[in-house]
Protein backbone atom coordinates (compact mmCIF):
# COMPACT_ATOMS: atom_id res chain seq x y z
CA UNK A 1 0.00 0.00 0.00
CA UNK A 2 1.34 3.47 -0.79
CA UNK A 3 2.10 5.24 2.45
CA UNK A 4 0.42 8.40 1.24
CA UNK A 5 -2.91 6.70 0.44
CA UNK A 6 -5.32 8.41 2.86
CA UNK A 7 -8.51 6.60 1.86
CA UNK A 8 -7.46 3.14 2.96
CA UNK A 9 -6.28 4.53 6.31
CA UNK A 10 -9.61 6.32 6.69
CA UNK A 11 -11.41 3.04 5.94
CA UNK A 12 -9.29 1.38 8.60
CA UNK A 13 -10.23 4.02 11.19
CA UNK A 14 -13.92 3.72 10.31
CA UNK A 15 -13.75 -0.07 10.78
CA UNK A 16 -12.09 0.39 14.19
CA UNK A 17 -14.63 3.01 15.27
CA UNK A 18 -17.47 0.70 14.25
CA UNK A 19 -15.74 -2.31 15.86
CA UNK A 20 -16.24 -4.11 12.55
CA UNK A 21 -13.73 -6.95 12.84
CA UNK A 22 -14.30 -8.32 9.35
CA UNK A 23 -13.81 -4.95 7.65
CA UNK A 24 -10.85 -4.17 9.91
CA UNK A 25 -9.02 -7.37 9.04
CA UNK A 26 -9.75 -6.98 5.34
CA UNK A 27 -8.30 -3.47 5.23
CA UNK A 28 -5.43 -4.18 7.65
CA UNK A 29 -4.05 -6.81 5.28
CA UNK A 30 -3.29 -4.03 2.78
CA UNK A 31 -1.67 -1.65 5.28
CA UNK A 32 2.03 -1.69 6.12
CA UNK A 33 2.78 -2.47 9.76
CA UNK A 34 4.44 0.93 10.25
CA UNK A 35 1.20 2.65 9.22
CA UNK A 36 -0.79 0.28 11.42
CA UNK A 37 1.42 1.32 14.33
CA UNK A 38 0.73 5.00 13.61
CA UNK A 39 -3.02 4.33 13.59
CA UNK A 40 -2.74 2.35 16.84
CA UNK A 41 -0.90 5.22 18.55
CA UNK A 42 -3.71 7.67 17.79
CA UNK A 43 -6.49 5.45 19.23
CA UNK A 44 -8.10 5.70 22.65
CA UNK A 45 -7.18 3.04 25.22
CA UNK A 46 -10.37 1.11 24.43
CA UNK A 47 -9.65 1.38 20.73
CA UNK A 48 -6.10 0.14 21.24
CA UNK A 49 -7.34 -2.82 23.28
CA UNK A 50 -9.81 -3.82 20.55
CA UNK A 51 -7.14 -3.33 17.86
CA UNK A 52 -4.61 -5.52 19.71
CA UNK A 53 -7.06 -8.35 20.37
CA UNK A 54 -8.55 -8.33 16.87
CA UNK A 55 -5.43 -8.18 14.71
CA UNK A 56 -3.79 -11.60 14.17
CA UNK A 57 -0.77 -12.26 16.39
CA UNK A 58 1.70 -12.37 13.51
CA UNK A 59 0.61 -8.93 12.28
CA UNK A 60 0.38 -7.41 15.75
CA UNK A 61 3.92 -8.55 16.56
CA UNK A 62 5.13 -6.33 13.72
CA UNK A 63 3.01 -3.45 15.02
CA UNK A 64 4.31 -3.96 18.56
CA UNK A 65 7.89 -3.56 17.34
CA UNK A 66 7.00 -0.18 15.79
CA UNK A 67 4.91 1.56 18.43
CA UNK A 68 6.56 4.00 20.89
CA UNK A 69 8.22 2.43 23.92
CA UNK A 70 5.80 3.96 26.50
CA UNK A 71 2.88 2.16 24.82
CA UNK A 72 4.45 -1.31 24.63
CA UNK A 73 3.70 -2.61 28.12
CA UNK A 74 0.08 -1.47 27.98
CA UNK A 75 -0.26 -3.06 24.53
CA UNK A 76 0.82 -6.41 25.96
CA UNK A 77 -1.64 -5.98 28.82
CA UNK A 78 -4.47 -5.74 26.28
CA UNK A 79 -3.76 -9.32 25.15
CA UNK A 80 -4.76 -12.64 26.64
CA UNK A 81 -1.86 -14.86 27.82
CA UNK A 82 -2.25 -17.08 24.76
CA UNK A 83 -2.04 -14.02 22.50
CA UNK A 84 0.96 -12.70 24.43
CA UNK A 85 2.78 -15.97 23.83
CA UNK A 86 1.98 -15.99 20.12
CA UNK A 87 3.07 -12.36 19.67
CA UNK A 88 6.34 -12.81 21.57
CA UNK A 89 7.19 -16.00 19.67
CA UNK A 90 6.56 -14.25 16.34
CA UNK A 91 9.04 -11.48 17.15
CA UNK A 92 12.71 -11.78 16.10
CA UNK A 93 14.90 -12.19 19.17
CA UNK A 94 16.24 -8.61 19.06
CA UNK A 95 12.75 -7.11 18.76
CA UNK A 96 11.48 -9.44 21.50
CA UNK A 97 14.20 -8.19 23.82
CA UNK A 98 13.43 -4.57 22.91
CA UNK A 99 9.77 -5.16 23.76
CA UNK A 100 10.54 -6.85 27.08
CA UNK A 101 12.95 -4.07 28.03
CA UNK A 102 9.96 -1.74 27.93
CA UNK A 103 8.20 -3.81 30.62
CA UNK A 104 9.28 -2.12 33.84
CA UNK A 105 7.86 -4.66 36.28
CA UNK A 106 10.46 -7.46 36.56
CA UNK A 107 7.91 -10.01 37.75
CA UNK A 108 5.65 -9.25 34.80
CA UNK A 109 8.65 -9.45 32.46
CA UNK A 110 9.65 -12.85 33.83
CA UNK A 111 6.06 -14.07 33.52
CA UNK A 112 6.04 -13.05 29.85
CA UNK A 113 9.34 -14.85 29.25
CA UNK A 114 7.84 -17.94 30.87
CA UNK A 115 5.10 -17.96 28.21
CA UNK A 116 7.66 -18.81 25.51
CA UNK A 117 7.20 -22.39 24.46
CA UNK A 118 10.80 -23.55 24.08
CA UNK A 119 13.38 -23.61 26.84
CA UNK A 120 16.05 -22.50 24.39
CA UNK A 121 14.08 -19.35 23.53
CA UNK A 122 13.56 -18.52 27.21
CA UNK A 123 17.25 -18.90 28.01
CA UNK A 124 18.31 -16.87 24.96
CA UNK A 125 15.88 -14.07 25.85
CA UNK A 126 17.13 -13.91 29.44
CA UNK A 127 20.75 -13.84 28.29
CA UNK A 128 20.08 -10.97 25.86
CA UNK A 129 18.25 -8.99 28.53
CA UNK A 130 21.44 -8.96 30.60
CA UNK A 131 22.97 -6.50 28.15
CA UNK A 132 22.22 -2.82 28.66
CA UNK A 133 19.56 -1.48 26.32
CA UNK A 134 21.90 1.09 24.76
CA UNK A 135 24.72 -1.35 23.94
CA UNK A 136 25.51 -3.43 20.89
CA UNK A 137 24.60 -6.55 22.87
CA UNK A 138 21.23 -5.05 23.77
CA UNK A 139 20.38 -4.27 20.13
CA UNK A 140 21.94 -7.20 18.27
CA UNK A 141 20.07 -10.04 16.63
CA UNK A 142 21.19 -13.64 17.07
CA UNK A 143 19.11 -14.98 14.18
CA UNK A 144 21.99 -15.08 11.74
CA UNK A 145 23.62 -17.53 9.41
CA UNK A 146 26.78 -19.18 10.68
CA UNK A 147 28.68 -22.23 9.51
CA UNK A 148 31.74 -24.21 10.52
CA UNK A 149 35.13 -23.72 8.88
CA UNK A 150 35.41 -27.44 8.27
CA UNK A 151 32.33 -27.58 6.03
CA UNK A 152 32.10 -27.83 2.27
CA UNK A 153 29.74 -25.60 0.27
CA UNK A 154 27.10 -28.36 0.16
CA UNK A 155 27.37 -29.01 3.91
CA UNK A 156 27.07 -25.29 4.58
CA UNK A 157 23.89 -24.96 2.50
CA UNK A 158 22.40 -28.04 4.16
CA UNK A 159 23.24 -26.53 7.54
CA UNK A 160 21.57 -23.19 6.74
CA UNK A 161 18.43 -24.51 5.03
CA UNK A 162 16.41 -25.72 8.09
CA UNK A 163 16.62 -22.32 9.82
CA UNK A 164 16.03 -20.25 6.69
CA UNK A 165 12.65 -18.85 7.79
CA UNK A 166 13.88 -17.92 11.27
CA UNK A 167 17.10 -16.29 10.10
CA UNK A 168 16.78 -12.51 10.06
CA UNK A 169 19.63 -11.89 7.66
CA UNK A 170 21.72 -13.93 5.25
CA UNK A 171 23.40 -10.89 3.74
CA UNK A 172 26.54 -12.10 5.45
CA UNK A 173 27.24 -15.64 6.62
CA UNK A 174 29.86 -16.00 9.33
CA UNK A 175 32.40 -18.78 9.66
CA UNK A 176 33.28 -20.18 13.08
CA UNK A 177 35.99 -22.54 14.27
CA UNK A 178 35.48 -25.47 16.65
CA UNK A 179 35.38 -23.10 19.67
CA UNK A 180 32.86 -20.75 18.00
CA UNK A 181 35.54 -18.12 17.39
CA UNK A 182 34.79 -15.84 14.45
CA UNK A 183 37.30 -16.60 11.71
CA UNK A 184 35.71 -15.39 8.48
CA UNK A 185 32.66 -14.36 6.48
CA UNK A 186 31.14 -14.94 3.06
CA UNK A 187 28.10 -14.06 0.99
CA UNK A 188 25.24 -16.37 0.12
CA UNK A 189 26.21 -16.13 -3.54
CA UNK A 190 29.68 -17.40 -2.65
CA UNK A 191 27.97 -20.62 -1.64
CA UNK A 192 25.54 -20.81 -4.54
CA UNK A 193 28.11 -20.11 -7.26
CA UNK A 194 30.84 -22.49 -6.11
CA UNK A 195 31.14 -26.25 -6.54
CA UNK A 196 29.54 -28.30 -3.79
CA UNK A 197 32.80 -29.88 -2.68
CA UNK A 198 34.62 -26.57 -2.35
CA UNK A 199 35.85 -26.09 1.25
CA UNK A 200 34.37 -23.05 2.97
CA UNK A 201 37.87 -22.11 4.12
CA UNK A 202 38.90 -21.57 0.49
CA UNK A 203 36.24 -18.98 -0.31
CA UNK A 204 35.73 -17.14 2.98
CA UNK A 205 36.97 -13.60 3.54
CA UNK A 206 38.54 -12.11 6.66
CA UNK A 207 36.39 -10.12 9.10
CA UNK A 208 37.80 -6.61 9.27
CA UNK A 209 35.49 -5.08 11.84
CA UNK A 210 33.79 -6.33 15.00
CA UNK A 211 32.48 -4.76 18.20
CA UNK A 212 32.26 -6.03 21.74
CA UNK A 213 28.81 -6.62 23.21
CA UNK A 214 29.31 -3.78 25.70
CA UNK A 215 30.06 -1.20 22.98
CA UNK A 216 27.72 1.80 22.92
CA UNK A 217 24.97 1.33 20.34
CA UNK A 218 25.72 4.65 18.62
CA UNK A 219 29.39 3.76 18.18
CA UNK A 220 28.43 0.39 16.71
CA UNK A 221 25.87 1.92 14.35
CA UNK A 222 28.31 4.58 13.20
CA UNK A 223 30.77 1.82 12.30
CA UNK A 224 28.09 0.08 10.19
CA UNK A 225 27.61 3.21 8.09
CA UNK A 226 31.25 4.25 8.06
CA UNK A 227 32.43 0.93 6.64
CA UNK A 228 29.29 0.38 4.50
CA UNK A 229 28.46 -2.91 6.21
CA UNK A 230 25.30 -4.96 5.90
CA UNK A 231 25.93 -6.68 9.23
CA UNK A 232 28.44 -5.85 11.98
CA UNK A 233 29.48 -8.87 14.10
CA UNK A 234 29.11 -8.52 17.86
CA UNK A 235 31.61 -10.64 19.78
CA UNK A 236 32.71 -11.33 23.35
CA UNK A 237 36.17 -10.86 24.79
CA UNK A 238 37.25 -14.20 23.32
CA UNK A 239 36.08 -13.23 19.81
CA UNK A 240 33.16 -15.64 19.95
CA UNK A 241 30.26 -14.56 17.75
CA UNK A 242 27.21 -13.42 19.74
CA UNK A 243 25.11 -11.72 17.08
CA UNK A 244 25.10 -8.86 14.57
CA UNK A 245 23.94 -5.28 14.22
CA UNK A 246 22.21 -5.09 10.85
CA UNK A 247 22.17 -2.00 8.64
CA UNK A 248 18.45 -1.37 9.24
CA UNK A 249 19.01 -1.62 13.01
CA UNK A 250 21.90 0.83 12.69
CA UNK A 251 19.70 3.34 10.85
CA UNK A 252 17.02 3.04 13.54
CA UNK A 253 19.55 3.52 16.35
CA UNK A 254 21.14 6.57 14.72
CA UNK A 255 17.70 8.07 14.14
CA UNK A 256 16.93 7.64 17.85
CA UNK A 257 20.32 9.09 18.86
CA UNK A 258 19.92 12.00 16.45
CA UNK A 259 16.51 12.86 17.90
CA UNK A 260 17.92 12.64 21.40
CA UNK A 261 20.83 14.92 20.55
CA UNK A 262 18.55 17.47 18.90
CA UNK A 263 16.32 17.51 21.96
CA UNK A 264 19.29 17.93 24.28
CA UNK A 265 20.69 20.73 22.16
CA UNK A 266 17.28 22.38 22.43
CA UNK A 267 17.52 22.18 26.20
CA UNK A 268 15.10 19.27 26.75
CA UNK A 269 15.89 17.01 29.66
CA UNK A 270 14.65 13.58 30.62
CA UNK A 271 14.20 10.45 28.57
CA UNK A 272 13.39 10.91 24.92
CA UNK A 273 9.71 10.39 24.19
CA UNK A 274 8.89 8.24 21.18
CA UNK A 275 5.26 9.27 21.24
CA UNK A 276 4.09 11.90 18.81
CA UNK A 277 3.90 15.52 19.92
CA UNK A 278 0.09 15.52 20.27
CA UNK A 279 0.03 12.20 22.14
CA UNK A 280 2.64 13.27 24.67
CA UNK A 281 1.11 14.62 27.89
CA UNK A 282 1.49 18.28 28.83
CA UNK A 283 3.11 17.27 32.13
CA UNK A 284 5.77 15.33 30.21
CA UNK A 285 6.55 18.32 27.99
CA UNK A 286 6.66 20.51 31.12
CA UNK A 287 9.05 18.27 33.07
CA UNK A 288 11.47 18.03 30.15
CA UNK A 289 11.66 21.79 29.59
CA UNK A 290 11.39 23.39 33.00
CA UNK A 291 14.78 22.40 34.47
CA UNK A 292 16.77 23.93 31.64
CA UNK A 293 14.66 27.07 31.53
CA UNK A 294 14.93 27.67 35.27
CA UNK A 295 18.68 26.96 35.31
CA UNK A 296 19.41 29.23 32.36
CA UNK A 297 17.18 31.95 33.78
CA UNK A 298 19.17 31.91 37.01
CA UNK A 299 22.42 32.01 35.04
CA UNK A 300 21.14 34.99 33.06
CA UNK A 301 20.90 36.97 36.27
CA UNK A 302 24.66 37.33 35.93
CA UNK A 303 24.07 39.45 32.82
CA UNK A 304 21.95 41.83 34.83
CA UNK A 305 24.58 41.97 37.55
CA UNK A 306 27.23 42.90 34.98
CA UNK A 307 25.08 45.72 33.56
CA UNK A 308 24.49 47.01 37.09
CA UNK A 309 28.23 46.91 37.82
CA UNK A 310 28.99 48.94 34.67
CA UNK A 311 26.04 51.29 35.04
CA UNK A 312 28.26 54.38 35.05
CA UNK A 313 29.87 53.76 31.66
CA UNK A 314 26.51 52.90 30.09
CA UNK A 315 25.04 56.16 31.38
CA UNK A 316 28.13 58.10 30.30
CA UNK A 317 28.21 56.64 26.77
CA UNK A 318 24.62 55.69 25.80
CA UNK A 319 25.77 54.64 22.30
CA UNK A 320 27.33 51.54 23.87
CA UNK A 321 23.81 50.13 24.23
CA UNK A 322 23.37 50.34 20.45
CA UNK A 323 26.04 47.70 19.83
CA UNK A 324 25.44 45.51 22.91
CA UNK A 325 22.82 43.21 21.26
CA UNK A 326 25.10 42.74 18.25
CA UNK A 327 28.07 41.80 20.46
CA UNK A 328 25.99 39.24 22.35
CA UNK A 329 24.39 37.78 19.20
CA UNK A 330 27.73 37.43 17.39
CA UNK A 331 29.18 35.52 20.33
CA UNK A 332 26.17 33.23 20.59
CA UNK A 333 26.21 32.50 16.87
CA UNK A 334 29.94 31.76 16.71
CA UNK A 335 29.82 29.64 19.87
CA UNK A 336 26.80 27.70 18.60
CA UNK A 337 28.52 27.01 15.28
CA UNK A 338 31.67 25.77 16.99
CA UNK A 339 29.68 23.57 19.38
CA UNK A 340 27.64 22.02 16.57
CA UNK A 341 30.71 21.26 14.45
CA UNK A 342 32.53 19.71 17.42
CA UNK A 343 29.57 17.55 18.48
CA UNK A 344 29.15 16.30 14.91
CA UNK A 345 32.86 15.40 14.67
CA UNK A 346 32.63 13.54 17.97
CA UNK A 347 29.52 11.67 16.83
CA UNK A 348 31.48 10.50 13.78
CA UNK A 349 34.35 9.40 16.05
CA UNK A 350 36.65 11.99 14.49
CA UNK A 351 37.39 13.61 17.86
CA UNK A 352 37.63 12.70 21.52
CA UNK A 353 38.73 14.44 24.70
CA UNK A 354 42.41 13.79 23.91
CA UNK A 355 42.13 16.13 20.91
CA UNK A 356 41.19 19.12 23.08
CA UNK A 357 44.47 21.00 22.54
CA UNK A 358 44.37 20.57 18.75
CA UNK A 359 40.73 21.62 18.65
CA UNK A 360 41.46 24.63 20.86
CA UNK A 361 44.36 25.77 18.64
CA UNK A 362 42.30 25.34 15.45
CA UNK A 363 39.21 27.10 16.80
CA UNK A 364 41.28 29.87 18.42
CA UNK A 365 42.76 30.76 15.04
CA UNK A 366 39.41 30.41 13.31
CA UNK A 367 37.68 32.53 15.95
CA UNK A 368 40.33 35.23 15.67
CA UNK A 369 39.92 35.36 11.88
CA UNK A 370 36.14 35.56 12.14
CA UNK A 371 36.38 38.13 14.91
CA UNK A 372 38.75 40.34 12.93
CA UNK A 373 36.47 40.35 9.89
CA UNK A 374 33.42 41.17 12.01
CA UNK A 375 35.36 43.75 14.03
CA UNK A 376 36.60 45.57 10.94
CA UNK A 377 33.10 45.59 9.46
CA UNK A 378 31.54 47.07 12.58
CA UNK A 379 34.41 49.53 12.93
CA UNK A 380 33.60 50.92 9.48
CA UNK A 381 29.95 51.27 10.49
CA UNK A 382 30.79 52.99 13.81
CA UNK A 383 33.44 55.34 12.40
CA UNK A 384 32.03 56.33 9.02
CA UNK A 385 28.28 55.69 9.05
CA UNK A 386 27.22 56.29 12.65
CA UNK A 387 28.17 60.03 12.56
CA UNK A 388 25.36 60.59 10.02
CA UNK A 389 22.83 59.61 12.70
CA UNK A 390 24.50 60.89 15.87
CA UNK A 391 26.37 64.15 16.24
CA UNK A 392 28.84 62.79 18.83
CA UNK A 393 29.65 59.90 21.11
CA UNK A 394 30.55 62.22 23.98
CA UNK A 395 32.54 65.47 24.20
CA UNK A 396 35.76 63.62 25.09
CA UNK A 397 35.45 60.54 22.77
CA UNK A 398 35.78 60.52 18.97
CA UNK A 399 33.97 58.14 16.66
CA UNK A 400 37.37 56.65 15.72
CA UNK A 401 38.11 55.82 19.33
CA UNK A 402 34.60 54.53 19.94
CA UNK A 403 34.55 52.36 16.81
CA UNK A 404 37.95 50.92 17.66
CA UNK A 405 36.71 49.91 21.12
CA UNK A 406 33.63 48.19 19.69
CA UNK A 407 35.76 46.41 17.07
CA UNK A 408 38.25 45.13 19.66
CA UNK A 409 35.45 43.95 21.95
CA UNK A 410 33.74 42.14 19.08
CA UNK A 411 36.97 40.46 17.99
CA UNK A 412 37.70 39.23 21.53
CA UNK A 413 34.11 38.11 22.05
CA UNK A 414 33.90 36.05 18.83
CA UNK A 415 37.31 34.50 19.49
CA UNK A 416 36.43 33.57 23.07
CA UNK A 417 32.95 32.29 22.15
CA UNK A 418 34.31 30.09 19.36
CA UNK A 419 36.82 28.61 21.78
CA UNK A 420 34.20 28.05 24.49
CA UNK A 421 31.71 26.48 22.08
CA UNK A 422 34.28 23.98 20.79
CA UNK A 423 35.71 22.96 24.16
CA UNK A 424 32.51 22.53 26.18
CA UNK A 425 31.44 19.31 24.35
CA UNK A 426 34.97 17.90 24.71
CA UNK A 427 34.87 18.72 28.40
CA UNK A 428 31.59 16.86 28.73
CA UNK A 429 33.08 13.79 27.07
CA UNK A 430 36.11 13.96 29.38
CA UNK A 431 33.85 13.61 32.43
CA UNK A 432 31.80 10.85 30.76
CA UNK A 433 28.77 12.94 29.84
CA UNK A 434 26.97 12.95 26.53
CA UNK A 435 28.39 15.93 24.58
CA UNK A 436 24.86 16.76 23.50
CA UNK A 437 24.03 17.82 27.06
CA UNK A 438 26.10 20.91 26.30
CA UNK A 439 23.01 22.17 24.62
CA UNK A 440 22.74 25.22 22.42
CA UNK A 441 20.84 27.21 25.07
CA UNK A 442 23.62 26.54 27.60
CA UNK A 443 26.38 27.55 25.19
CA UNK A 444 24.44 30.64 24.19
CA UNK A 445 23.81 31.72 27.78
CA UNK A 446 27.45 31.26 28.79
CA UNK A 447 28.80 33.26 25.85
CA UNK A 448 26.10 35.93 26.30
CA UNK A 449 27.24 36.58 29.86
CA UNK A 450 30.92 36.45 28.92
CA UNK A 451 30.29 38.69 25.90
CA UNK A 452 28.63 41.39 27.97
CA UNK A 453 31.54 41.30 30.44
CA UNK A 454 34.15 41.48 27.64
CA UNK A 455 32.37 44.34 25.91
CA UNK A 456 32.03 46.53 28.97
CA UNK A 457 35.55 45.79 30.21
CA UNK A 458 37.06 46.70 26.82
CA UNK A 459 34.93 49.85 26.67
CA UNK A 460 36.03 50.85 30.16
CA UNK A 461 39.70 50.34 29.34
CA UNK A 462 39.76 51.92 25.87
CA UNK A 463 37.35 54.78 26.39
CA UNK A 464 38.84 55.89 29.67
CA UNK A 465 35.67 55.76 31.74
CA UNK A 466 35.82 54.29 35.21
CA UNK A 467 32.96 52.33 36.61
Amino acid sequence: MPEEDPQILEDLRHAIAARDGSAFLSVAEEVHHADLAAVYEDLSRKGQAWFARTLPSEAFSEVLAEIPDPLVEEALDHLKPSQQREVLEELPDDDRVDVLQDVEDEQKREKLIGLLGEQEERELTRSLLEYAEDTAGGRMTTQIGNISIGMTVKEALDHLRPDLEDTETLSRIFVLDEQDHLVGKLRLRDLTFNAWQTPVSNIMQPVEHTVLAGTDQEEASTAVLKYDMLALPVVDQENRLLGVITSDDAMEILSEESTEDIEKQAGLTGEQSEESYLNTRVTTHFSRRVIWLVGLALLSIAAGAIMFRFEEILEGIPLLMLFLPMIIAAGGNSGGQASTVTIRAMALNELDARDAFRVAWKELRLGAMLGLILGLTIAVVAIFILPFFHSEVSPEISFLRFGSAVAVALTVQVTASTLIGSLLPLGARAIHLDPAVIAAPAVTTVVDVSGMLIYLLVATCMLGVTS
